[in-house]
């Protein structure tokens, strides 16, 4: 590939989507010419305040022979991806924070790059400023990891963090979010799970280094936790947050998105406000845990930034003529287990007649389909209702939903109110 660079000069990039990451970008690599890096001119629909020259045409950018790195920043899949493959085609790098088009198209992109000998690079794209992915690829390649879970979406770790800190219900801590900047006035992608299912997905093909397919993944969000459930995890020694899990295991992996019950003693147990915290589990290395701002112009553009300065020192080592193949290496495609295998232990809470016997019937109901109880504890009562909460040892979810269905047809029984896994 031609640098179409001479010797000594700044590395020229372009910045496609000049939004809260995009502008911070600018701004940080203007304020840093010690890099080499120069914007040679941004991308964006409106107008906006950055030290460069501004467009509203993106192939100005992917068409200019002196731009070698485009910065995606835009978000989504259309017409961000067409953009991307574009500027991979005309042999331009590529570093983006997009994690929804990275999740649902990896594959194609990589194969893209390896085939026109360039690179992407995307760790703005999980956890904000925290240095996971890199690291999981680079740092830790000598590492078999077995584990990755974490918190990585803010919104919904400071929606649950402030209704365990003030016994508040949800609606009100989420208009709340909204108010602060901290949740979208559509917060369906946060709280519903699906921004942590695609960096869940993103998890597990670096860790694994395998084509991970985001319909794949498993995702449940947090709309149905009350306060309520908090405090009766509370209770036990638990608090709930919503995690992005991903395992090794029986030659498949386990990759999934749902609220939890984490230990009080657990590391991130503590990670609060809209924080995220990683946990690697590998060998040799033993477990690891990152843990910073998950999101914003600051955290994402220093991860963005620096995609840009690695791709920067390369292209200056090959002077002219740069013969690198790309960070590509070839994914294979991998077997997720069906969130109906995978084990856990659960926390159960319904409502049922405040009667003799209701407990023994529902123990049995379990017992019949291999589910085992390990406490059941009969909370307030409301009439002649009462909650039950129960804790069930470690067991196969499609064991649990069959015992759950022979408990929803006794009369005594009337409404299952929520069903959490433990971590």
């Amino acid at each position: 590939m031609k640098t179409n660079r001479s010797p000594h000069s700044s590395i020229k990039i372009g910045i496609l989507g000049l939004g809260t990451v995009g502008s911070a970008v600018a701004k940080v690599i203007t304020k840093r010419p010690e890099l080499g890096i120069k914007v040679k001119m941004g991308c964006d629909l409106r107008r906006v305040n950055v030290p460069c020259p501004l467009t509203h045409d993106p192939w100005r950018l992917i068409n200019d022979p002196e731009i070698q790195i485009i910065v995606e920043t835009m978000g989504g899949v259309n017409p961000a991806k067409q953009y991307v493959l574009a500027a991979l085609k005309a042999g331009k790098h590529v570093v983006t924070s997009n994690k929804e088009l990275i999740a649902r198209h990896m594959a194609e992109l990589m194969a893209a790059a390896k085939r026109h000998g360039v690179f992407v690079l995307f760790e703005g794209a999980v956890g904000g400023g925290i240095p996971i992915l890199n690291t999981l690829r680079d740092n830790l390649f000598v590492n078999r990891i077995d584990e990755v879970y974490g918190i990585v979406n803010g919104t919904t770790n400071y929606i649950l963090s402030k209704m365990t800190a003030e016994g508040k219900e949800f609606d009100a801590v989420l208009k709340e979010a909204q108010k602060l900047g901290y949740a979208e006035a559509n917060p369906k992608a946060d709280i519903e799970g699906y921004d942590a299912s695609y960096k869940a997905a993103i998890l597990a093909s670096v860790a694994f280094g395998a084509n991970v397919k985001w319909a794949d993944v498993y995702r449940e969000g947090i709309e149905k936790i009350v306060a309520e459930d908090i405090a009766y995890a509370s209770e036990i020694g638990y608090v709930i947050k919503l995690l992005a899990i991903v395992k090794r295991g029986n030659g498949k992996i386990d990759v999934r998105v749902h609220p939890a019950l984490v230990s009080k003693s657990h590391p991130l147990a503590n990670v609060t406000a809209n924080f995220n915290a990683i946990y690697v589990k590998g060998s040799p290395v033993g477990e690891l845990m990152f843990y910073g701002q998950g999101a914003g112009g600051g955290p994402t553009s220093s991860a963005v930034v620096s995609d840009v300065a690695s791709i920067a020192g390369l292209i200056s080592c090959c002077e002219e003529t740069c013969q690198c193949s790309g960070n590509v290496r070839s994914l294979p495609s991998v077997k997720v287990s069906p969130i109906t295998e995978i084990e856990n232990r659960y926390y159960i809470r319904m409502e049922a007649a405040d009667r003799h016997g209701v407990l023994a019937g529902i123990a049995k109901a379990f017992a019949d389909k291999k589910v085992s109880n390990a406490a059941v504890n009969q909370k307030e009562t409301r009439g002649s209702t009462a909650t039950i909460v129960i804790l069930v040892h470690k067991v196969a979810e499609k064991n649990l939903v069959a015992a759950l269905r022979a408990v929803k047809r006794l009369s005594v029984v009337r409404k299952i109110s929520n069903v959490l896994r433990i971590l």
